[in-house]
């Protein structure tokens, strides 16, 4: 009996279109009224998940930033992990080749969640995103003169042989063992993003949180996702599915099986399991 829901937000509860189906709100509702939690398990910041909600029920749970934070979305925090200042810093001196790609993300409730100071927002997938949260972006001089706090993670956005780069450095860094490297991909369009948080912090570390949270067994937790990094709560969940969408080195972990993101993929999986 699956009691705990983690559902991804990009390329699984959102279409090809950006919007939340008809029949995902309606399943979703569906699991609600038969008594599972169900929670968002995404990258996004809280700020920017939000965004994506629409109509889903008020009761959900968002497990953001790749799984550092988790809140209801009345924004009661339950879990808040974040990156210490001082290896923060020493990922954007290792990392100085990207900085033009790079930004510090911060758990604040106004403006300055995201600082940057070398992007280039021309990029149409960065442009967009600026044009939506605006409110909440800050330019400074220099990215380690923000560190007065420590941020929620250091992130990178680009092109995806870019950032499988930058993912790669760090992965081979004498800092690795401090750290979480997370990759999105979104190959058709040439954008790729990797999240650096500390170490032990993913979406399925998130996830495991929030079962305790609710009483919820691992056996009682669906997981549903597409990418990278969701694989991590995918492996941890009792029942893990991947969307038709998933990016294929997904599809040799042995998931269930989903239809795809245009196709109402999540309504499908909600029927099928719960």
């Amino acid at each position: 009996m699956i009691r705990l829901l983690a559902i991804d937000i990009d390329g699984t509860l959102l279409d090809s279109r950006g919007r939340v189906p008809a029949a995902n709100v309606a399943a979703v509702d569906r699991a609600v009224a038969a008594g599972v939690n169900v929670a968002i398990a995404t990258g996004r910041s809280f700020h920017f998940a939000l965004q994506a909600l629409g109509q889903l029920p008020d009761s959900i749970t968002l497990i953001v930033h790749n799984g550092a934070i988790a809140r209801s979305r009345g924004g009661e925090t339950l879990l808040r992990r974040l990156l210490p200042q001082a290896i923060a810093r020493e990922v954007l001196e290792a990392t100085v080749t990207w900085r033009g790609e790079a930004t510090a993300v911060f758990d604040r409730p106004l403006g300055g969640q995201l600082v940057y100071d070398r992007m280039d927002w021309t990029h149409p997938n960065r442009r967009r995103f600026k044009e939506r949260n605006e409110a909440i972006i800050t330019a400074v001089e220099r990215l380690e003169d923000a560190l007065v706090e420590d941020p929620v993670q250091i992130a990178f956005n680009g092109g995806v042989e870019q950032m499988r780069a930058v993912a790669a450095h760090l992965a081979a860094h004498a800092l690795a063992p401090s750290l979480e490297v997370m990759l999105t991909e979104y190959p058709s369009r040439d954008f790729s993003m990797v999240d650096v948080c500390a170490a032990g912090i993913t979406k399925g570390t998130g996830l495991a949180a929030m079962a305790q949270h609710f009483g919820v067994t691992q056996a009682e937790v669906m997981a549903v996702g597409d990418n990278h990094n969701d694989l991590d709560m995918l492996r941890w969940a009792g029942t893990g599915v991947i969307m038709g969408n998933a990016e294929p080195e997904l599809f040799q972990e042995g998931f269930y099986l989903t239809g795809t993101n245009d196709e109402a993929g999540l309504a499908q999986a909600i029927e099928r399991f719960i």
